[in-house]
């Protein structure tokens, strides 16, 4: 516990152009880890240009002002050096590792394909045909369209209701200019997170931060406004999507969760961990799949995040056992909202919680991942020396009232995919 980043070890720093700059030195560390966002997401988008923020994260890399698709790659891999980006609801993340002596040249080509992409055409039909691809596949595969239908219905009207891919109709009419006007909209410097865990000191790091992107600005930035709430749903709503030829079916039930920052965001956690998180998928897991034989795999889910992301159980049962599943989950649900977990299994679930977190500390990318997750989420820098305590503080009073103010086995969307 004393070796995890903590308040006295990360530095927080904000440079003149508004990036947040967090780094936490691990003097044992070989390499350099990068994890780093911009306020360039999908919540950008609408209906119409869907996709569009995922094609501009995918392009970056396939050329820029001073570097073509292939040197990019052929620089990258000669120092054995890594970059990815990726777009998601509020921000378009990147991740990158290299070795101490090659930073420089990370941060050169990270600097390079976050200013100056320039969207050849040619690699934009290639980035455009992959996204038709997954989209067509998607189609084609019972649990995706599970997921996709309950997030248009629990989300209507909302950025978390869109895919972040796109639709074949939207990604089909994105255009280079599209991609640059994007770009140039969105892609800042402003709030930026950048999180450096190396053996470097922080007053290092910042000098080669500084050096490489001190000077970047985008006066025509403007932040979009946070991510709008999502009403609860009252009552029931049932979509049902038929795919012929299909040996199974998959279901996806839910609401809108928790913030990660709400103070009770814990205990939702313990709660949802009983749920069908713990051993092989907690009871949901225990129950529907094990003891009854009626789902191939059954687990809940709770991501909370600075927006209103769902709550959800998700199953996979063959086709004549999509009723028995859903009322199954259903009495699964009630059952931890109206008894309490007893003593034996809250410890088990506990000592769960609290023993995979030196796992993930293990490596410099996971204590990256943690560190650049307390800026997103406004947690205390302290979070990682208290978190053994708040998880074995939560009682089994605690976990029901999470469960009965943040689950819910009637006021859902229950989305059903397959024969």
């Amino acid at each position: 516990m004393a070796n995890y980043p903590n308040n006295a070890t990360i530095k927080r720093q904000v440079l003149d152009n508004g990036i947040i700059l967090l780094t936490y030195q691990n003097t044992h560390a070989k390499t350099i880890i990068v994890e780093a966002g911009i306020w360039a997401g999908a919540a950008n988008e609408t209906r119409q240009n869907a996709g569009v923020s995922n094609m501009t994260a995918n392009m970056l890399m396939h050329g820029t002002k001073s570097r073509s698709f292939e040197a990019i790659y052929d620089q990258l891999e000669s120092v054995g050096a890594s970059l990815s980006f990726g777009s998601g609801y509020e921000i378009t993340e990147f991740s990158a590792e290299s070795l101490p002596e090659d930073f420089d040249l990370l941060l050169d080509i990270i600097s390079d394909t976050l200013r100056n992409p320039t969207f050849p055409t040619d690699q934009v039909e290639q980035i455009r045909a992959e996204a038709l691809t997954r989209i067509a596949m998607r189609q084609n595969d019972t649990r995706s369209m599970a997921s996709l239908n309950f997030r248009a219905a629990l989300y209507p009207d909302h950025p978390y209701g869109r895919s972040v891919t796109g639709y074949a109709d939207s990604v089909i009419t994105i255009t280079p200019a599209d991609l640059a006007a994007f770009h140039a909209a969105t892609y800042a410097p402003n709030e930026m997170i950048l999180t450096v865990v190396s053996a470097f000191s922080a007053a290092e790091i910042r000098a080669k931060i500084e050096a490489a992107l001190g000077d970047w600005t985008n006066p025509s930035y403007t932040r979009r406004a946070g991510v709008a709430g999502a009403d609860r749903p009252s009552g029931s709503q049932r979509i049902d999507f038929p795919m012929a030829d299909k040996t199974q079916s998959d279901i996806v039930l839910g609401l809108p969760g928790p913030l990660r920052s709400a103070p009770d965001y814990m205990a939702a956690k313990v709660a949802n961990t009983v749920l069908g998180v713990f051993g092989m998928m907690g009871r949901l897991g225990k129950n529907v799949r094990e003891k009854q034989g009626l789902a191939y795999y059954a687990r809940s889910v709770l991501q909370g995040s600075i927006g209103p992301t769902p709550w959800y159980v998700s199953t996979g049962v063959a086709p004549e056992n999509v009723e028995k599943a859903i009322a199954s989950i259903q009495d699964e649900i009630r059952r931890i909202q109206t008894e309490l977990v007893p003593a034996a299994e809250l410890a088990d679930t506990k000592a769960f919680l609290t023993g995979s977190l030196p796992l993930s500390m293990e490596t410099t990318s996971g204590q990256a991942d943690i560190v650049y997750n307390m800026e997103m989420f406004g947690l205390d820098r302290d979070y990682l020396m208290t978190y053994a305590d708040v998880i074995n503080g939560v009682s089994a009073e605690q976990l029901q009232a999470a469960a009965q103010k943040y689950f819910s086995a009637d006021d859902v969307v229950i989305s059903v995919a397959g024969a």
